[in-house]
């Protein structure tokens, strides 16, 4: 059986303990992951360190060049990574190019840094004085990524960090490792030097040597809420810069005037695709008024259609949950659903696909008349489980999405553009869609929400990224002529 390795320092690196990575339309295991620790930690850093020493000092069209190379490869190898992640994911295929192409198009962003990266300069600001300004690399970061996205996520980090001149540590999650070494061989045919781009497997152990290691100077995570917190903490704690986005529960509210039919399709795609596991995905309806019955009823003949089954096979929409425990998690919280009140339209438990009895399905669930108390609304589902809360006015919609600990994207369905511009002004989310499910912004915006879905201040990708992953330096500067005399006073200096 496949040991998943290390990659440190342009090479392969054996370890010692291992963790499965299972198939999960099958249910089989089908490689073992090493789970490194605080010494293979060390090792990445100490490689990333060294080589950060050259690779900042090199010139910004270099690092271009390599981003190119790289963005191409990624062009190149997009069906064998896809199918990577398909089957250690259990994601379909097309949707793993999906993530894929959103990833490239940060490359792409980072290809365009030396318009970005310009600094300012101004003239003569004092007699004889000149100040200019321009933005450094960190030093060696780190990123710790999820399972959900495999590329696109940790691609939402590395390409920026290091076109800007940085190193970079990834901790990918232990359930679909195989990604990141992927990525990790396409950098090094890309002409990336060795320990410019290192990755380190592992579960907790690995997490708390990144976050408190003296030698990362900044960490970006993407996970759930508790451990956004609990990242954000510890390594603020350290003295590091910290990106943590969390959790989500994102609403499309669904006025009358809507064209049903077609929010319905945009609003169960985005339900269900991924099986849910999606950070924006779309896990509540607010049914406005006398939209409900309708949109419930299109919805239902929607997730009914929905074609489950293997990611890798022909036709499939949506593949299984990730593991055993996802799937139970779900299939528990549509019963718990049920038992507070809630109507079960379409219930998704049970699933079994022939030839795949074992593997990690259930169907799409749909329930109507959630109310905010129950755990059905409250909690991350992170599964193919869409709830329909019915409200009575778009004010009480956009009431119900503020009072939400969660603000990380939201979405409006209309043909009315003063109620649109009324929900984008007062919806407390950071990432809004008008007839848009899935809200994504391109590369060149930054992705991140509000409230419990972002702790700290710092999204990711887009001028954010560039900003989280260096700093500023101002210089001012006078060349006096040999025989002038300029007097030096004790006062602080100010413009004459």
């Amino acid at each position: 059986m496949q040991t998943i390795q290390h990659w440190i320092d342009g090479s392969l690196v054996p370890g010692g303990e291992t963790a499965p990575v299972f198939n999960p339309a099958t249910g089989a295991e089908q490689a073992r992951v090493l789970l490194g620790g605080a010494a293979e930690v060390d090792a990445a850093v100490t490689a990333a360190s060294a080589a950060f020493e050259t690779w900042s000092q090199s010139s910004l069209s270099r690092r271009i060049q390599v981003m190119f190379a790289f963005r191409q490869l990624l062009v190149d190898h997009e069906e064998e990574l896809a199918r990577i992640i398909s089957a250690e994911h259990g994601k379909t295929v097309g949707d793993a190019r999906g993530e894929i192409v959103r990833g490239r198009e940060v490359v792409e962003f980072a290809c365009g840094l030396g318009d970005i990266l310009r600094g300012g300069f101004s003239d003569q600001v004092s007699r004889g004085v000149d100040v200019h300004d321009f933005r450094q690399p960190l030093g060696v970061v780190a990123g710790i990524t999820p399972f959900n996205f495999p590329a696109m996520v940790p691609l939402w980090m590395h390409p920026i960090a290091i076109a800007t001149g940085n190193t970079f540590v990834l901790k990918p999650s232990e359930r679909d490792p195989s990604a990141a070494n992927f990525v990790a061989d396409l950098y090094r045919r890309a002409g990336l030097p060795d320990g410019v781009f290192n990755v380190v497997h592992g579960g907790k152990d690995a997490v708390d040597a990144i976050l408190a290691h003296s030698g990362i100077e900044a960490v970006s995570f993407v996970g759930s809420t508790p451990i956004a917190r609990y990242v954000h903490e510890q390594a603020t704690a350290h003295g590091k810069r910290v990106q943590a986005l969390g959790g989500a529960k994102n609403h499309a509210v669904v006025l009358p005037d809507a064209d049903l039919e077609f929010a319905a399709n945009h609003i169960t795609a985005g339900a269900y695709g991924s099986a849910g596991e999606r950070c924006m995905a779309v896990s509540v309806a607010v049914a406005v008024g006398a939209a409900a019955d309708e949109l419930v009823a299109i919805l239902e003949r929607k997730a009914r259609e929905v074609k489950v089954g293997p990611g890798d096979a022909p036709g499939t929409e949506m593949g299984p949950l990730v593991t055993k425990a996802a799937q139970e998690r779900v299939e528990n919280a549509v019963g718990t659903a049920a038992a507070q009140g809630a109507t079960v339209v379409v219930d998704g438990r049970g699933l079994k696909i022939d030839g795949h009895e074992n593997g990690f399905f259930t169907g799409p669930s749909l329930l109507d008349h959630v109310t905010a108390e129950m755990d059905a609304y409250k909690e991350e589902l992170f599964g193919p489980v869409l709830a329909v809360v019915r409200v009575a006015t778009l004010d009480e919609a956009i009431d119900l999405i503020n009072a939400n600990p969660y603000g990380n994207g939201t979405a409006l369905f209309t043909d009315s553009g003063e109620a649109a511009r009324r929900f984008q002004r007062k919806v407390k989310v950071g990432m809004i869609g008008i007839n848009v499910p899935v809200p994504v912004p391109m590369s060149y915006y930054s992705f991140g929400g509000w409230k419990d879905s972002l702790i700290g201040d710092s999204p990711i990708h887009g001028p954010e990224g560039v900003r989280f992953y260096t700093r500023p330096k101002v210089v001012t500067t006078r060349w006096p002529r040999p025989a002038q005399q300029i007097d030096a006073g004790f006062a602080f200096p100010t413009s004459s």
